[in-house]
């Protein structure tokens, strides 16, 4: 044999046995490898169509939207009508007009879909609202309140209860208590694991963001706290909290600032001077010695508290305990957040420390002092308007 010649291979009798069996079951080896990838592939693509195309636009968005469906209108013409409802520079209630052209062949609705007035949101998927619409369901009734700034969860209870939302307040509170179901929110979820969290009366309180909102007559309360939580989250931008950073502050510390600023100051004018009052007392290692937090401790409102409410055992009491509160005493507004975020410079450099009610009866505007001595001429002079 040549040194150049390959040598014959040769295989034993279970070697032989052993690839004719390989042999011979490759071909269903490989077609059922083929199957499996072929079925992962399938299904990444359906789960994606479903989360893209078919599940509802946003989950936690149950504003109630009003959309009208014209007589001997095509399954186009609704599909286009749906896509459009808010506008067709934002998000609609459905994602593509193509899904649910597709959807509605292909479950053969198309030709069940009916005329009508129809109340419908962008937590319902293209199931949902097919389902409405070939139902011929009569808009729902809607309910619109509002909530002020500086609300506490107590006061929204109340509004909510009177406008036949909730049959008593505790629906609300017991649920507000704790905020368990509303964990997924990143700033609920920090919320509650602050130090003290426990000791807060409302986990929720501060970020039920005040505004005039639309819901159905018949929603849960779940699902108008979503609706409250989720403008919170709109307004509390990113810049806000990129300042808030700046600041070396959290963004549950800048909500219970803002919250006392809300409470302390009625004129808008006053929120940033409040804001660098507080924020120059931190600096000092100075009580806030604030009413709107002893206020809230108490369960009350007034001008002035005497010794024996001051000295009251409660971590909201910033009279007791230096720092902010151990959380908001109410539910601010932008301008108050933005306040706890830009405080007045020029209070802050020049260290203003004190601030006193003027006559309420004859304005809103608050006074501010630098030292001690020129807040108690402030507090001699129109303390006896404060009754």
């Amino acid at each position: 044999m040549s040194m150049n010649e390959k040598p014959e291979k040769r295989y034993t009798r279970k070697q032989k046995r052993l690839r004719r069996f390989w042999l011979g079951i490759r071909p269903t080896v490989v077609l059922l490898v083929s199957l499996v990838v072929v079925f992962l592939l399938a299904r990444t693509t359906v789960n994606y169509v479903l989360s893209k195309y078919i599940e509802p636009v946003d989950q936690n968005d149950a504003t109630p939207i009003e959309v009208t469906i014209p007589a001997s209108s095509s399954a186009s013409s609704i599909a286009r009508i749906l896509y459009g409802a808010c506008g067709y520079d934002k998000d609609g209630l459905i994602s593509s007009t193509a899904a649910f052209k597709v959807y509605v062949d292909f479950v053969g609705k198309a030709n069940s879909l009916k005329a009508g007035t129809y109340v419908l949101s962008k937590n319902m998927s293209i199931k949902q609202i097919v389902e409405t619409i070939c139902e011929g369901n009569p808009a729902k009734a809607t309910v619109k309140f509002t909530i002020p700034e500086g609300y506490t969860i107590q006061s929204i209870a109340k509004v909510l209860m009177e406008k036949g939302l909730i049959k008593n307040e505790e629906d609300l509170l017991s649920i507000a208590r704790t905020g368990e179901s509303f964990a997924n929110f990143a700033f609920i979820a920090d919320a509650g694991a602050t130090a003290n969290a426990a000791s807060r009366t409302y986990l929720l309180e501060g970020y039920l963001f005040p505004d005039t909102y639309e819901v159905y007559a018949d929603a849960s309360v779940d699902t108008i706290l979503i609706k409250m939580l989720n403008r919170f989250n709109e307004v509390f931008s990113e810049d806000y909290i990129a300042r808030a950073q700046q600041l070396g502050m959290t963004m549950d510390q800048v909500v219970t600032l803002a919250s006392l600023i809300e409470r302390e100051a009625a004129a808008p004018d006053d929120f940033a001077k409040v804001s660098a009052v507080f924020q120059n007392r931190m600096k000092q290692d100075m009580p806030l010695q604030s009413c709107a937090s002893l206020s809230y401790a108490l369960g009350v409102t007034k001008y002035v508290f005497n010794a024996q409410e001051q000295a009251t055992e409660s971590l909201y009491n910033t009279y007791q305990h230096k720092g902010l509160p151990v959380g908001p005493v109410c539910n601010p507004g932008k301008a108050a957040i933005e306040a706890a975020l830009y405080p007045n410079e020029q209070f802050l450099a020049d260290g203003y420390l004190y601030f006193c009610n003027q006559n309420p009866k004859e304005t809103s505007a608050l006074v501010f002092a630098k030292t001690y001595e020129e807040h108690l001429q402030n507090v001699e002079k129109f303390q006896q308007y404060w009754g």
